[in-house]
């Protein structure tokens, strides 16, 4: 395979990611976004570097209307495969081939979740995690959970909660920040044993105008 600019251009990188077979999730949603989501009433959700599809998923089988936003079109394909497979009804996840930092997204929703939207290729994770808090309507929620600074990724320079809050900078005359913490949480993977790892979460409210 070539990969002359692969390592910097972000849609090459995740389409040959993906492509090579490198996902190893289960295909289960995640964990904390299932407890953070569980109690909120459906409506429209944006699902930002949805990836397989896994979370986009379990949201439209309960009822959300769901766009799925991702760089990589052959993790589309596997999402749309996994929905058909589970029963999602039609019409209830459009996916959408996207390079978030080159084209945000448009459109109001009720949850705007980002989860492990982290990127080994430059990526303004910050401007596009703000850009899409503007989407959320009022008394809607805005969920970002992400793998946080600890032995299980000794590698990567990944932000703590109260990090990520301070980087979206979201006003507190708008915004109701309900959870912002560390969890240890068992992560699935297809062909490996779960493993322990610490994960942060942030569940916004927006507030009424």
């Amino acid at each position: 395979m070539d990969t002359t600019g692969v390592e910097q251009d972000p849609v090459r990188w995740w389409e040959a990611f993906y492509r090579e077979g490198r996902g190893r999730w289960s295909g289960k949603p995640n964990r904390s976004l299932v407890d953070e989501v569980a109690g909120l009433r459906p409506g429209r959700a944006l699902d930002l570097g949805c990836g397989p599809g896994a979370d986009a998923i379990w949201l439209a089988l309960r009822g959300w209307q769901v766009t799925g936003v991702d760089v990589s079109s052959v993790a589309l394909e596997t999402a749309a495969r996994d929905a058909a497979a589970a029963g999602v009804p039609d019409g209830a996840i459009v996916w959408e081939q996207r390079d978030l930092g080159a084209a945000p997204v448009a459109g109001e929703f009720e949850l705007v979740c980002a989860t492990f939207l982290h990127s080994p290729v430059e990526f303004p994770r910050a401007r596009v995690l703000r850009e899409a808090a503007g989407l959320v309507v009022p008394g809607g929620t805005l969920l970002v959970i992400g793998h946080v600074r600890s032995e299980s990724h000794p590698e990567l320079d990944l932000p703590d909660p109260d990090e990520v809050a301070a980087e979206l900078a979201l006003p507190a005359d708008r915004w109701a920040l309900r959870v912002s913490e560390r969890r240890e949480v068992e992560h699935a993977f297809r062909c490996e044993a779960p493993r322990r790892r610490v994960d942060g979460v942030l569940r916004y409210e927006r507030l009424g105008e």
